[in-house]
């Protein structure tokens, strides 16, 4: 063992003498720079961790968070298409704060005449409009749709001071509002509200010709409380159209008055469901709650083709109750089909409903409430047990929108029943999509105003997983031996977006409204950057488990990106600093690619650089102790006849020496390698990720290793690794199960592939049609 010791010594001596042989003289070296590292700790990004927000991710101590109740009493006018409404406001503040004044939420205003939410893009002409579109833009004066605000009163009745600046209004207090203390006010209102198949609008009517009914979803109708959070203080950015909305959470009591025979149904408990449904219905309804199975239709297309005709001049009021939600809408015609069906949902029931015009038939009837049942298991098993009693669809033409409990989907078949697959699949991806969003981030509630991804991102993540397990649960909805055609989530599908101009993309971790593609950097890049994380980079398992522990640590509370970043690590002892810094915070990209594959020999002789390494150090070889040398096959001083020999043969005193010193065991495992290769792997794109090579050999073996993105730490250029095999290398391929979103392919390959030029490219699809 001393002699091994002491050649052990001798070679680190010499490897040590050889790095500091690669130093740079004083006159050759550069100025200092800055700490460039990809794999930095995160500390210039992050907010120092406090007593509300831990360096773990979870809530602080001090965590606290502010709850507004609301008492409403909202009448809608059929006839002309406006909605009237009364709230008391009961605002708890639990900040450390005294508040002077109240912010609240006056999102209709968006569409008052003169808002400036048009005039806030500096676009030209476009090519091409939709004749609604070009009509409202340059034909009308415009839709005026902003609140009317008739009065603000204290608990007492007196009229309490405010400010509209846009869409938020400030009321002023008569005494600053201390910690631990609530406070009583009464708004009074009224809006017009518009067609949402013209401007768009998240919340509105859907005017049906034919029959001349309307089809009514509404959501932001009231004036709504702000967020006051240790984040922000007063969350008072604009609502300018794209950032959606930051909501404290509270308990609502609403009374809806609409005509009588209408169908509605809303966030919160039906309070009064045998005053508003018939019999028949209520004995539907009982049913329903026992069918597990299927859907139970409460009111058939034949019930809503009648009452479709009637345009009753009475009114009804249905009375809800929903507690701990950050927000209320409802949707309401006497157009609506209705079914629900019970979903088991950890030891409870949960309803999935569907609320549907006939213009969505069949294709409702047959797959809306299955996708909302689905999607409840589905979030569930990879988060949190659903909260809450029920789920509802709504039908909406052109219209994907989100609210606790509710939502609007569209997905409408052609006048004759008839529908395309990409009609069915939009459809329940959308609902699969806006049923999540019960989960992000209505119990989730991240500030969506502020970091649209927050809840897009993640939501469309797991829509993703959800749509390949509905795929699973209801293999008849989809082509026979395939799987679900999602959309956005494998990696190659956001290949397009972050190939593109740089100029007219932004970082993931920008505002909404700054953003130049908001589908592709709110939703599609963030949920293929967590579906690399959980597939390619941590694994299932790790990943599940850190996702699930983030949706448990901050649901039914307020968190930002960095408690989801924290806790992402934190419970996966992963360092993903890299993985945040370069997916979320710079529009780089993947692009990974075999540079260059060097064949080496294995000599008993000194090559070339060693040769030059001795003499300059007035070296001779007695001078090291026995060594293997390996020597580019190519090189000038390569020996031919020494060609595919093994280090046996080469060096026998070496062999011998390594025999002397191994235990049978050891020397049992031993194998002697036949060739030699040093592969150079470069990286053009900015962002490092595990490189996952597939070597293929002579005798049609083929081994895959997967390095960790680490291998990047200090080289961000290029790596290189050396492979010795018993068989000849005859291929590498970076990437071969496109798992990373590599921009170019065609440098991932060793030898190079052919790619076949435009030309053929286009001779090849004309054959191909």
């Amino acid at each position: 063992m001393d002699r091994f010791k002491s050649i052990s010594t001798s070679l680190l001596l010499l490897f040590a003498v050889v790095s500091f042989a690669q130093e740079k003289t004083t006159q050759e070296r550069e100025p200092g720079h800055t700490n460039q590292n990809k794999f930095r700790q995160m500390y210039q990004e992050f907010a120092t961790p406090n007593m509300y927000r831990s360096a773990s991710g979870t809530p602080g101590p001090s965590y606290y968070q502010q709850q507004a109740d609301y008492k409403m009493d909202i009448v809608l006018d059929d006839k002309n298409a406006r909605l009237y409404g009364e709230e008391t406001i009961t605002y708890h503040n639990n900040a450390p704060d005294a508040l002077e004044f109240l912010w609240l939420q006056l999102d209709q205003n968006v569409r008052a005449r003169d808002s400036k939410s048009p005039l806030r893009n500096g676009n030209g002409v476009n090519i091409a409009y939709t004749t609604g579109t070009f009509a409202q833009t340059y034909m009308t004066e415009g839709f005026d749709g902003g609140f009317r605000i008739e009065y603000v009163k204290d608990a007492s009745g007196k009229p309490l001071p405010y400010t509209i600046n846009q869409t938020m209004m400030r009321v002023d207090l008569p005494e600053p509002l201390k910690t631990g203390d609530k406070v009583s006010f009464a708004v009074k209102w009224w809006y017009n509200i518009p067609d949402h198949t013209v401007d768009r609008a998240r919340s509105g009517y859907e005017y049906f010709e034919k029959d001349g009914n309307r089809a009514y979803v509404i959501a932001q109708f009231f004036p709504r409380m702000a967020v006051y959070s240790d984040v922000e203080g007063w969350q008072n950015h604009q609502f300018w159209g794209s950032g959606e909305f930051a909501l404290p959470f509270g308990n609502y009591d609403v009374n809806i008055t609409v005509p009588a025979d209408h169908i509605l149904d809303a966030t919160g408990r039906l309070l009064n469901r045998k005053d508003v449904f018939s019999k028949e219905m209520m004995n539907r309804y009982e049913e329903a709650q026992r069918s597990y199975d299927k859907p139970v239709l409460i009111v058939t297309q034949e019930d809503a083709e009648k009452a479709e005709k009637g345009f009753s001049e009475k009114q009804k009021t249905w009375k809800f109750r929903a507690e701990n939600v950050r927000d209320y809408a409802f949707a309401t015609s006497r157009k609506f089909i209705w079914d629900m069906q019970a979903v088991r949902i950890g030891n409870r029931d949960v309803m999935a409903v569907s609320l549907y015009p006939k213009e969505g038939n069949p294709l409702w009837e047959e797959l809306s409430t299955k996708a909302v049942a689905s999607t409840l298991k589905s979030y569930s098993a990879h988060t949190f047990d659903y909260p809450y009693h029920k789920a509802i669809s709504v039908h909406a033409k052109n219209q994907g929108m989100e609210y606790p409990m509710i939502c609007w989907n569209y997905g409408r078949p052609n006048e004759d029943g008839s529908y395309s697959d990409r009609t069915k699949y939009g459809m329940i991806s959308v609902i699969i999509h806006e049923v999540g969003h019960n989960f992000f981030p209505m119990i989730v509630n991240s500030d969506e105003r502020q970091w649209g991804w927050m809840d897009e991102g993640l939501d469309t993540f797991m829509q993703y997983l959800a749509e390949q397990e509905f795929g699973e649960a209801y293999p008849e909805a989809i082509a026979p031996n395939d799987k679900y055609p999602s959309r956005r989530g494998e990696p190659s599908k956001i290949v397009p977006y972050m190939s593109g101009d740089q100029s007219t993309i932004a970082p993931i971790m920008s505002n909404p409204e700054n953003v130049f593609q908001l589908g592709p950097n709110a939703y599609a890049k963030p949920a293929t950057a967590l579906n690399i994380l959980r597939e390619t980079v941590m694994g299932r398992e790790l990943f599940d488990h850190a996702f699930k522990t983030y949706a448990q640590r901050w649901m039914f509370k307020h968190p930002t990106p960095e408690d989801f970043f924290r806790t992402m690590e934190d419970a996966s002892a992963v360092d993903l600093d890299w993985f945040w810094r370069s997916w979320f915070y710079t529009t780089d990209y993947v692009d990974i690619g075999v540079k260059e594959v060097k064949k080496y020999m294995v000599s008993d002789k000194p090559g070339k650089e060693m040769r030059e390494y001795m003499a300059a150090r007035n070296m001779t070889e007695s001078d090291l102790p026995p060594l293997v040398y390996l020597v580019e096959e190519e090189s000038e001083d390569a020996d031919q006849d020494l060609k595919g020999r093994s280090p046996s043969e080469v060096s026998v005193p070496l062999k011998e020496f390594m025999m002397d010193n191994l235990t049978a065991e050891e020397r049992a495992r031993i194998k002697e390698p036949r060739y030699f290769y040093e592969v150079t792997f470069d990286k053009p794109g900015g962002i490092p990720m595990p490189l996952i090579v597939e070597y293929t050999y002579a005798d049609g073996s083929t081994e895959q290793v997967t390095y960790p993105p680490e291998i990047w730490r200090r080289n961000d250029a290029e790596v290189k690794r050396v492979i010795s095999s018993q068989s000849e290398l005859v291929a590498v391929t970076v990437d071969p199960r496109a798992e990373t979103a590599d921009i170019d392919v065609t440098n991932n390959s060793w030898p190079k592939k052919e790619s076949p030029s435009e030309f053929n490219q286009f001779k090849e699809g004309i054959k191909g049609d």
